[in-house]
C-alpha cells in the first residue's frame, strides 16, 4: 500500500473498527495469475489480537489457491470520492479522498463445524439490523444441509496490517469546510466521505 506519512492509520482500534464498519472486502490471491473475489469478511477477537473469517463458493476458481498457510491480501475500502479544486478559495490541484485497510493474512481452512458457526455469526450479525430478522437457526434445516457442501469456510490470520485515511489533512480549514459542504449535497457515498473528512479534521 502507498502510504504518505500524514495519511497513515496504524492505530489498532482504527483498524479493528474499520473492518467492522466496512466488512465487504476484496480478497486477492495468486496461482498462475492474480485472482480476486468480493466477499463479506468478519473479524473476531480484539483490536490487539484478531482473526478474520469468511467463505467462498466451491465452484469459485479462487478456492484452488486457498490452502492452509497460503497468503491472501484482504482489502477493506471506506467511502471515497473526487474533490474538485473549484471548491477551494484559490486555484489548486483536484484530488481524490478515500480510506482503506490492507491485511496480508495466512489461510486456515475451517472444519464443517467451524463453517456452520461462522455462517451463524455472519447471518445473525446482519439480520440484527433488520426490522423482521430471519436468523440462521430459523432457516429450513434441509436448505442449510443442501447449501453447506457447496461452500468452503476459512480463517485468515493477519501478519501484515496497513491502514490509510486520505481525508484532506493539512488543507486550509475553509477549503476543508467547502469540500464537506459540496460533498454533503451529493449522493450517499459523497455524504459518507463528507462525514469521514469532518471527523478526521475535528469539524
Amino acid at each position: 500500500m502507498y502510504q504518505p506519512k500524514k495519511y497513515i492509520k496504524d492505530d489498532p482500534e482504527f483498524i479493528f473498527q474499520f473492518i467492522q464498519h466496512h466488512p465487504f472486502a476484496t480478497m486477492v490471491s495468486k496461482s498462475q495469475h492474480f485472482i480476486a473475489t468480493h466477499i463479506p469478511v468478519l473479524v473476531e477477537g480484539s483490536a490487539e489480537n484478531f482473526r478474520l473469517y469468511a467463505h467462498i463458493a466451491n465452484h469459485n476458481e479462487q478456492l484452488e489457491t486457498l490452502k492452509d498457510d497460503a497468503e491472501v491480501l484482504l482489502i477493506f475500502s471506506g467511502a471515497q470520492g473526487y474533490i474538485s479544486s473549484s471548491w477551494y478559495a484559490e486555484k489548486d490541484i483536484s484530488t481524490w479522498d478515500y480510506s482503506a485497510v490492507h491485511i496480508n493474512a495466512h489461510i486456515k481452512l475451517q472444519t464443517k463445524e467451524e463453517l456452520e458457526s461462522s455462517l451463524k455469526k455472519l447471518v445473525n450479525t446482519f439480520e440484527n439490523r433488520q426490522k423482521s430478522p430471519l436468523f440462521y437457526d430459523e432457516i429450513p434445516q434441509q436448505m442449510l444441509l443442501d447449501h453447506l457442501p457447496l461452500i468452503t469456510g476459512f480463517w485468515a490470520k493477519p501478519f501484515k496490517i496497513q491502514g490509510i485515511a486520505k481525508l484532506h489533512q493539512g488543507y486550509k480549514k475553509e477549503d476543508i469546510a467547502s469540500s464537506i459542504d459540496h460533498l454533503e449535497k451529493g449522493d450517499s457515498q459523497q455524504k459518507s466521505l463528507a462525514k469521514d473528512i469532518k471527523e478526521e479534521n475535528n469539524l
